[in-house]
């Protein structure tokens, strides 16, 4: 895998995350957890920003998400929160998202030579973002 690899991977996980809040934020009943959800939207809607415009400087292209994974993500949602749509169970499904993001980000971080700085810091704000999201979920279990 290669840097532009990599960077096209952070912009599809940044945007899968936040097709996947768009998704659960009209289950939550919680104010508090909802104004969290919002925060951590906005912070891949930025991760997002920045892997975009980079792909665009370089014309590369960018892909979106495909309406398959949309609606495979959409549908477990769904099912996850059929019939239990507490903030423990909400909280519960984004973490383990967020939890294979840091395994994966790591493992790249641990195993790639950057040569692009840009795209290196891009990789470790992603994964710091997953860490803090897991974080701030804890409390809702």
């Amino acid at each position: 895998m290669n840097e532009i690899d990599i960077l096209k991977e952070i912009n599809k996980n940044a945007k899968t995350g936040i097709d996947g809040l768009n998704f659960t934020l009209d289950k939550v009943q919680s104010d508090d957890l909802r104004d969290l959800l919002y925060k951590e939207r906005n912070e891949y809607e930025n991760i997002y920003d920045r892997t975009k415009e980079i792909l665009i400087q370089k014309s590369e292209d960018i892909e979106d998400t495909k309406t398959l994974q949309k609606v495979m993500s959409w549908m477990g949602i769904e099912l996850n929160t059929l019939t239990n749509k507490s903030n423990s169970q909400i909280a519960q499904i984004l973490i383990q998202g967020n939890d294979i993001g840091v395994i994966k980000g790591t493992k790249l971080l641990n195993n790639m030579e950057f040569e692009d700085k840009q795209i290196k810091n891009i990789l470790e704000d992603f994964v710091r973002l997953q860490q803090k999201n897991i974080e701030n979920l804890k409390k809702y279990l």
